[in-house]
């Protein structure tokens, strides 16, 4: 059972990758902006990360690059989970430090799918 920490302003949205996360038997440590996603992953160390982009105080990428840039968080995975679906915005995030990018909405299955493939160590592992 991983520890995956879910960083989204938007509750509903929270609460439905909390859902699919649970089903897969893993525990979700949830952060409701990118400054509080950030803190929480210094002081957790989660195994995963899912964020938003779009958020107040710190946006997705901005976090993303602090939490892959930081010593001692920079091994954790990070998915990129939002609804800005340009290529420029796929880039950019990739370029902060994530290792992989979904797009809302997605499907459960494509979820579950990214999730056991970055805690099984990525594509490379695969």
């Amino acid at each position: 059972m991983a520890r995956i920490l879910i960083v989204d302003d938007s509750p509903s949205q929270l609460m439905g990758i909390r859902r699919i996360v649970e089903k897969l038997g893993h525990d979700a440590l949830t952060a409701e902006d990118g400054a509080a996603g950030v803190e929480a992953a210094k002081r957790e160390i989660p195994d995963l990360i899912l964020m938003d982009v779009v958020m107040p105080n710190l946006n997705g990428f901005q976090a993303t690059r602090s939490i892959t840039r930081e010593a001692t968080t920079k091994h954790i995975p990070v998915i990129l989970v939002t609804t800005k679906d340009q290529d420029t915005d796929r880039v950019w995030g990739m370029r902060q430090g994530a290792k992989a990018y979904i797009t809302k909405p997605f499907s459960e299955s494509e979820l579950s799918e990214l999730i056991a493939e970055y805690l099984s160590g990525g594509p490379s592992a695969a």
